[in-house]
């Protein structure tokens, strides 16, 4: 988790600044990149970390480290291929998805760039699967501060670069007119280099390590391993490929539906009426859904975290294992979800505003659209440990499913509510999707398990969430009429309101242990 949230803010530092950079019409071929690449990053990577992790718990479990090592040997093999084919299936795509996709061929660029990541990708994901099954979260965890500090590192330089010198930069590429389109790929650059660098790291770790030793008379064979693997991994990359259509969503209906129907923002200066759709999107993409996902990255950490310990529990059909660990799952994703979001939703014009002082158009234009997004970030948080889970549980396929119902309310909702409130309405669709997904996910989860979650933990979290939001809003209310600066009153009500929060959590998680001893 500590890692997570290095990572993140790392990518943070990434991302904030390119924004600043290229504007809201350069984030949109940026995001535009991003959203063909997620969906077939999604398909090869997502689910291969949880079904390696998986395998190789369950390995661990009954001591047979020699079956471990032949289920990693046998992943880095088939999915080092189906990553070469996800890079390549991208670098095909580039110009025929960005010209008839979105109407932008100058975004190809930055597409094409991005396409060497799945492969990068797969490789890293397989080394993280195997720790993460053997209980060793630590090269999991520094690889990704590692990613995130080349990705930051290697994208702002780069960019910089290109916008600093484009008269020696638009020689290489004559064809592009944009020097916004060029200064996105050469941000999209930095993300694949991370890639790269996370892989190399996983290379000079097993330089360092040595395989627990073990001399079982079975290991299973290649085929069975491919087909298990398979079985796991495949419903999940199939799910995570489902959530990040959400993005393709947002790009086709807000930039067409705002393209039909208009909109009642005026273009800002620099920016003509053609390229007003791009602008809207790019700046939805670039800033309101880039801080609505700081924290679920930190909470998906809760996901791997839990997978072992949950299916420990569950093979070994100890129920109270099992209780105690989706509970401190669930709750401590909660724990932090609430707080964030409350926060976010009270001091969104400070926050935007300080985040993006050089882009007061895009930050002043998502502050609705983050509040509408908060309910949404909380239901994502608690619904990522679900995931993880319901596959710990035997419940591989469930995610899809779920996700699939989800993505059905995201494209119902955008097309909609965008016409009626612009790109607030794919704000409010997507917190509406993440809704349905959390209440399904957990009623599949209780079903499957028989276990009884109350509502008491959770309500408390909540109480004490809305006290937080409370104090920060009085405290910000009182010195923005004594017209204190933005930092003091970023930092006074945040303070205050988290004091106040983590008072009530303590008091109040402090009741919930005391019941729980004396029943036990």
């Amino acid at each position: 988790m500590i890692s997570a949230a290095a990572a993140k803010l790392l990518g943070a530092v990434f991302k904030i600044p390119l924004t600043n950079i290229l504007g809201g019409v350069g984030m949109s071929y940026f995001s535009c990149a991003y959203s063909l690449f997620m969906p077939v990053y999604s398909l090869t990577v997502t689910g291969l970390s949880s079904a390696v992790a998986r395998m190789t718990a369950q390995s661990a479990a009954l001591g047979m480290y020699a079956n471990a090592a032949k289920v990693r040997r046998t992943a880095l093999t088939i999915f080092s291929l189906a990553g070469l084919v996800g890079s390549l299936l991208i670098f095909l795509l580039a110009k025929p998805f960005s010209v008839y996709s979105i109407g932008s061929p100058e975004a190809w660029l930055a597409v094409a760039m991005i396409a060497p990541a799945v492969f990068f990708g797969c490789i890293t994901a397989v080394e993280r699967g195997y720790y993460e099954g053997m209980s060793n979260m630590y090269p999991t965890a520094f690889s990704q501060v590692a990613e995130g500090i080349v990705k930051a590192a290697a994208g702002l330089l780069l960019c910089g670069y290109v916008m600093n010198y484009p008269q020696v930069i638009t020689g290489y590429f004559p064809y592009i007119t944009d020097i916004r389109a060029i200064a996105a790929a050469a941000g999209i650059a930095g993300v694949t280099l991370s890639t790269a660098g996370a892989a190399l790291f996983f290379g000079a770790v097993r330089l360092f390590t040595k395989t627990p030793e073990s001399s079982e008379s079975y290991v299973m064979s290649r085929k069975a391993i491919v087909r298990e693997l398979m079985a796991t991994a495949l419903p999940v990359g199939v799910s995570a490929l489902v959530t990040n259509l959400t993005a393709l969503i947002d790009m086709w209906t807000v930039i067409g539906c705002i393209s039909y129907f208009g909109s009642s923002m005026t273009a800002p200066e620099g920016v003509s009426e053609g390229e007003l759709p791009y602008f809207i999107y790019g700046s939805f993409a670039g800033i309101a859904l880039t801080v609505f996902n700081l924290v679920p990255s930190v909470t998906n950490m809760l996901g791997k975290g839990a997978l072992t310990c949950i299916t420990a529990a569950y093979e070994n059909k100890d129920k109270k294992a099992l209780e105690y660990g989706t509970l401190q799952a669930l709750l401590t994703s909660a724990v932090i979800a609430v707080p964030a979001a409350v926060g976010m939703t009270v001091l969104a014009p400070e926050l935007l505003s300080f985040l993006y002082p050089q882009q007061t158009d895009e930050a002043a234009f998502c502050v609705d659209s983050l509040r509408w997004l908060m309910v949404g970030m909380v239901c994502l948080c608690v619904s990522y440990p679900l995931f993880s889970m319901l596959q710990a549980v035997g419940k591989t396929s469930s995610p899809l499913k779920i996700m699939l119902l989800g993505t059905a309310v995201k494209l119902m909702g955008n097309l909609a509510l965008i016409p009626f409130m612009g790109v607030d309405g794919a704000a409010l669709s997507t917190s509406l999707c993440y809704a349905v997904i959390l209440i399904v996910s957990l009623r599949t989860y209780i079903k499957a398990t028989k276990l009884h979650i109350g509502a008491a933990q959770f309500g408390k979290v909540v109480y004490s969430g809305a006290m937080c939001g409370g104090a920060a809003y009085l405290v910000s209310s009182v010195l923005k009429k004594a017209e204190a600066s933005q930092i003091t009153v970023i930092a006074a009500s945040a303070a205050v309101g988290g004091i106040v929060y983590l008072g009530l959590i303590v008091t109040l998680m402090g009741k919930i242990s005391t019941k729980r001893s004396k029943s036990a």
